[in-house]
């Protein structure tokens, strides 16, 4: 009887959980509708959260809130692929192999203490100022959380289930696939959980380089025509982007971390 007291309330703590994690943003948003009522901060300032919303109504109605959101979409997802690729297999390499050590690791220890905001005219340099530049600094933002993550979560292996797959002959990728990706999947997931929310981060400033589209576009006109609503409605949606980014990390982490819950019930 008393397990299954145990067993509801743990499923009603869990129940509880969303609304716990969005009271404070409500709090806030409540407390900023509440501050422009009142005058305290004044309209040409800063728009109210309803405000906000008629305006982002009147966006997706003519179609432009709607176009603007998938191209912001589509370039930080493309520059998160191309980043992610990139730090996994770097990952791989340089913890699995000394040769790949010595070869990238240092490198990537260099390159990732550059902000990737100070490369932006290195980029612009190399690939224009199209959508190439965009893409190639949300790449580089994501790289190396990845890197790192892989990088340690490899190194952090029992030394002893690698020599088994050396004596038994298992071929390198079948190592690399059966043992150390699955053995490093908790410490890759935490890098790609943080690269998700770099890349938001990313798609901000990217966006900012030959304002062309996304979201981006729309609060460059709004900034220059003075509407405070479509600005602030910007500014929440690459809020809920970055909240969506951080849902969507753990929904992975739970799916495919989902056995280490099984053996800690055991």
């Amino acid at each position: 009887m008393f397990r299954n007291k145990d067993i509801l309330s743990a499923i009603s703590q869990q129940q509880m959980r969303p609304l716990k994690r969005l009271a404070i943003p409500a709090l806030l948003i409540l407390l900023w509708q509440s501050l422009t009522s009142l005058g305290v901060i004044p309209a040409a300032v800063l728009a109210s959260p309803l405000r906000s919303l008629e305006a982002g109504w009147a966006l997706a109605s003519s179609g432009a809130l709607g176009d603007a959101l998938w191209l912001s979409l589509r370039r930080s997802f493309s520059g998160l692929a191309l980043g992610a690729a990139a730090g996994l297999a770097a990952g791989v390499v340089a913890g699995y192999w000394s040769w790949g050590e010595n070869l990238i690791d240092a490198n990537m220890q260099m390159l990732r203490a550059v902000p990737f905001v100070a490369l932006a005219p290195v980029f612009i340099a190399w690939f224009g100022i199209g959508e190439g530049v965009k893409v190639a600094i949300i790449a580089f933002a994501t790289l190396f959380p990845v890197y790192v993550g892989t990088y340690e979560g490899i190194r952090g292996l029992d030394r002893g289930l690698l020599e088994v797959a050396r004596v038994t002959g298992m071929r390198t990728w079948d190592t690399v696939r059966e043992i150390i990706v699955p053995g490093a999947l908790a410490s890759i997931l935490q890098g790609f959980r943080y690269a998700l929310t770099l890349s938001v981060i990313a798609l901000v400033i990217a966006e900012q380089i030959n304002v062309t589209g996304g979201l981006g576009a729309l609060a460059f006109d709004a900034r220059k025509f003075m509407q405070t609503d479509v600005l602030a409605l910007c500014l929440l949606l690459y809020a809920l982007l970055g909240v969506a980014a951080n849902a969507l990390a753990r929904t992975l982490e739970r799916r495919l971390l989902a056995w280490r819950r099984e053996v800690h019930a055991v």
